[in-house]
């Protein structure tokens, strides 16, 4: 006799949700304009969100790389990642 098993699929992870500016030039202890100048430079990536102008947002991947790059240690910093 054959049973049916149901297999439950496990839930990812929740992804951490990205940083605003904000929040990234308070981790850093920096103005927020250092912030937009290294999103202008290349040096942090980062996209728009919402209509217009919109909300500024750095992936959390891309502030951990971004901190590994110069070599800034993430525990020390105010945002958890």
């Amino acid at each position: 006799m054959q049973e049916n098993s149901i297999v439950e699929a496990a839930e990812p992870a929740p992804t951490p949700a990205p940083l605003r500016a904000k929040e990234v030039a308070a981790a850093l202890r920096v103005d927020v304009s250092t912030v937009y100048l290294a999103i202008r430079q290349g040096d942090l990536p980062a996209y728009r969100v919402g209509a217009g102008r919109g909300t500024i947002r750095v992936a959390r991947a891309a502030f951990d790389q971004y901190l590994a790059e110069r070599g800034i240690p993430a525990s020390e910093l105010a945002v958890a990642s």
